[in-house]
């Protein structure tokens, strides 16, 4: 199975399509994604906020990263 993250600009893409009040399917056609990869991103980075911030987007990977392959001492 191939995929691809989502680019910066498609993140800021997603921020602002949501912002004006396009649904996720809307967006997906628009950005030229699945529906679920919309949904996925939009709910998974909302940052503790009820709004979807893009910044902590691009912030995540690293950080999952580093948490999710740390041993058990």
């Amino acid at each position: 199975m191939n995929y691809t993250h989502l680019t910066r600009n498609e993140r800021y893409q997603i921020y602002i399509l949501s912002e004006t009040g396009h649904k996720q399917n809307e967006i997906a056609e628009l950005i030229n994604r699945h529906p679920s990869t919309i949904s996925r991103e939009l709910s998974r980075n909302r940052g503790g906020c009820v709004q979807y911030e893009p910044a902590n987007a691009d912030a995540c990977p690293e950080l999952f990263c580093e948490v999710r392959y740390e041993l058990p001492v």
